[in-house]
This record gives structure tokens, sequence and C-alpha cells, in this order.
């Protein structure tokens, strides 16, 4: 890696805002506003809208959209199309 062109690499904590989950992790992400960890340190924060631990997929209240018929209703709707 060239020397001083890459943006500091440091610890960061991000912090999902609707499920009240924060995390500690390395990234080149920055802010002005800062955390108290638990160990002591002060770190800066990023607040997410979604994280693992709000999103659907992760938490397993993922919804499955049913598609059949859906062709049927757009015909219904709109009408056949002659070719």
């Amino acid at each position: 890696m060239q020397s001083d062109i890459h943006p500091p690499y440091r610890p960061v904590v991000f912090r999902d805002r609707s499920a009240g989950y924060a995390f500690l992790t390395r990234s080149t992400a920055t802010s002005e506003r800062t955390i108290e960890w638990d160990d002591g340190e002060t770190y800066p924060v990023i607040d997410v809208e979604i994280s693992s631990e709000s999103h659907p997929f992760y938490t397993g209240k993922a919804r499955v959209l049913d598609s059949e018929g859906q062709v049927q209703k757009f015909e219904q709707r709109y009408g056949r199309r002659e070719r």
C-alpha cells in the first residue's frame, strides 16, 4: 500500500437506531459524534437505520410474497393484449 493516500482505518461503533443494538468494528467511516464503549474508551459512533438485528431476513420475520396469479390480476385490470 502506498503511504498517505488511504483513509485511517480505526475502531468505530455502529448503532442500530431501530433495534437499540450497537457493535464495535473497524472502519474508515468518520463521525463527529462519539460514544463511550464498555471498555471505557471513546469511539466515533455512526447511526444506521437497519442492521442484522432489525433486518427481516435475519430476524426471521421476512414475508414471502405470493406471485401466483399476478398475470391474471394484471389481465383483469388492464385487459388482455392482442398480438
